[in-house]
């Protein structure tokens, strides 16, 4: 019988099953062959095998040797499969012996009676996902997509995943699967010929671990900008994109830092999520298997299209995917080149990214919030009358309607007077903030289920959105003078919903609008 080994494959940030099988024929002259679209690092594969075994105490059986990647049409990456190609050898060679697991354990019973326990011997070879990159002494190194992997194993009904040592952490987040993390070639010969009793990683408590996650910056130490507070409460209360617009030095980049403080602790779910965004990129930290705290990208205004939204030959996720469920920070706005900024227009509607290539279409989810920066204008500031006017106009010139559209709110951040620089800093700080916003969230959803405000389409928001005559007597004015567009008209709805739900409002009052169009600043200027 052909030997054959259960692998994965990460397309995006999803598995998909491989099937490796090795077939042996040792009445023919040596040689191995790698089928089944391997890139250049599954063919080294070999090299890496024969080295790991032979250092092991293995060495490769003498004869042709066909190593088949299935299924065959589609293309193989990295170097996750040295490990199960080095298991369908040794399977091969007889070096495992499938055909002892799983074995009974004899018990003796009294009276001189022999009875069998269940529990198995060693672990079936054949009933596991097996993925890891072999050193060249047998040592098993970390892989990306480890999380996607056990997903797919719990998804097949498989028993267990054989993983490095390395991701076994992050392997135990998802429930329902056991997790063997093994650091050495000699170890999974051992787990598989039950001769090493090696216990499956505890499951991670992923609610307890988020629980832990804090804030780097307390909005109490921004000195002035009580304003700009409160914009970034309601942006963090619904979800909204936002824009501050000021001169250098005032605090803009501080508080984009601070504002992770003041948004609710990501579900179990979304941490899930983004930890399976950032295994697929590599980007995992190891010792804790889980991204517990939500993300913070600050990508440079030097940054390429592929890099923010995500591409390559093979897909890789961009910064709006690895910002998922948290906040895309971009400081100086206009320097971004109009081509990347326009490029996010799509995934900031959608709140996903589609990657297409000739082999295939790749998504990768994108639920982030634009928290912008920029200054007046390219030298930081506005000068004195009609000249610095023209000069922040042709500036603010440098971003297109549709993308002021898809961001919410506009504020101002001033430039901070020297009696507030030189005292004490006083001003509203993270928790009260966050438990402003936490009230909101929970108003919300008691309301309108898990969906945020900022992602309500309109039909939603004529269902759930109780506004006063007066209220919409002043919208309708608002919309006619600054000649808004349709998008916008919705986005002052959402902001003004959230605003009623941080107030404590059942209704929308005419307060609440007003604040929401006195945040479409930009729309003023254009």
């Amino acid at each position: 019988m052909i030997p054959k080994v259960r692998s994965f494959l990460l397309q995006g940030i999803d598995a998909q099953p491989v099937e490796i099988e090795v077939d042996f024929d040792d009445t023919q002259l040596q040689k191995e062959i790698v089928v089944g679209l391997p890139d250049a690092a599954v063919k080294e594969s070999l090299e890496r095998v024969r080295s790991a075994m032979a250092n092991t105490g293995y060495p490769m059986p003498a004869g042709r040797t066909l190593i088949n990647l299935a299924p065959a049409d589609v293309k193989k990456e990295g170097p996750m499969y040295d490990l199960p190609i080095a298991v369908g050898v040794l399977l091969a060679s007889a070096v495992i012996h499938p055909a002892r697991t799983p074995a009974r354990r004899p018990v003796h019973m009294g009276g001189g009676e022999l009875s069998f326990d269940d529990e198995s011997t060693g672990l079936d070879p054949r009933r596991a996902l097996i993925a890891g990159e072999l050193a060249l002494d047998g040592r098993i190194r970390p892989i990306r997509g480890v999380i996607a992997m056990v997903s797919l194993a719990r998804e097949m009904g498989l028993d267990a995943v054989v993983v490095p040592a390395s991701n076994a952490a992050e392997a135990s987040v998802v429930e329902g699967i056991r997790v063997f993390g093994v650091s050495s070639l000699a170890q999974v010969v051992g787990l598989f010929n039950g001769e090493l009793d090696l216990e499956p990683h505890p499951t991670t408590d992923v609610a307890a671990m988020l629980q832990q996650a804090s804030a780097s910056v307390d909005f109490a130490e921004v000195k002035g900008q009580e304003s700009v507070k409160r914009a970034l409460v309601v942006a963090a209360a619904g979800g909204h994109n936002i824009v501050m617009l000021g001169p250098a030095g005032t605090g803009k980049t501080m508080m984009a830092k601070a504002l992770p403080g003041i948004m609710p602790t990501m579900t179990p779910k979304q941490a899930i999520e983004v930890t399976r965004i950032y295994s697929s990129a590599g980007m995992l930290d190891s010792k804790r298997g889980l991204v517990t705290s939500r993300p913070v990208r600050t990508p440079h205004h030097t940054a390429s299209s592929p890099a923010i939204v995500g591409g390559g030959v093979i897909p890789r996720a961009g910064e709006i995917s690895l910002a998922h469920h948290g906040i895309l920070f971009l400081d100086e706005l206009p320097e971004f080149s109009r081509n990347v900024l326009e490029t996010m227009r799509q995934p900031m509607e959608d709140h996903v990214v589609t990657i297409a290539r000739s082999h295939g279409t790749v998504q990768f989810p994108a639920s982030f919030m634009l928290v912008a920066a920029m200054n007046p204008t390219p030298k930081g500031d506005v000068a004195p009358g009609e000249v610095g006017q023209r000069e922040m106009q042709r500036y603010l010139a440098r971003l297109s309607g549709p993308l002021l559209d898809r961001i919410d709110l506009h504020v101002e951040a001033p430039a901070v007077p020297w009696s507030e620089l030189s005292q004490k800093a006083t001003g509203t700080d993270t928790a009260t903030m966050r438990n402003q916003v936490i009230a909101a969230r929970e108003r919300a959803m008691r309301r309108q289920g898990e969906v945020i405000n900022a992602r309500l389409k309109g039909k939603q928001l004529d269902e759930f959105m109780a506004l006063e005559s007066s209220a919409k007597a002043l919208l309708e004015q608002a919309m006619t003078q600054l000649g808004l567009s349709a998008r916008a008209y919705d986005k002052i709805r959402r902001v003004a919903l959230t605003i009623a739900d941080i107030a404590g409002s059942e209704t929308v009052r005419p307060e609440h609008v007003g604040e929401a169009v006195q945040y479409r600043l930009l729309d003023r200027q254009r």
